[in-house]
């Protein structure tokens, strides 16, 4: 099982979705991704479905933190 932890405060649109769909490609087998994120990443979440995962996006102090996580 692998954990990814990703801090995207700072970065512009696309980059932080762009970021964590990497990250999520290069994940070997099961596991969780969190994000700090600036904002609520409302284009990622349909490509998360598609996937196939589960995932949370919950506000958190002056963000948002996203999991991710993956079964396989």
């Amino acid at each position: 099982m692998s954990d990814i932890h990703l801090d995207n405060r700072g970065l512009h649109p696309p980059e932080p979705m762009i970021r964590i769909l990497e990250a999520l490609d290069n994940m070997q087998g099961p596991g969780k991704l969190t994000a700090i994120m600036e904002r609520q990443p409302r284009f990622l979440f349909p490509e998360l479905e598609t996937r196939g995962l589960r995932y949370t996006c919950e506000p958190n102090g002056d963000g948002y933190l996203l999991t991710v996580e993956r079964d396989a």
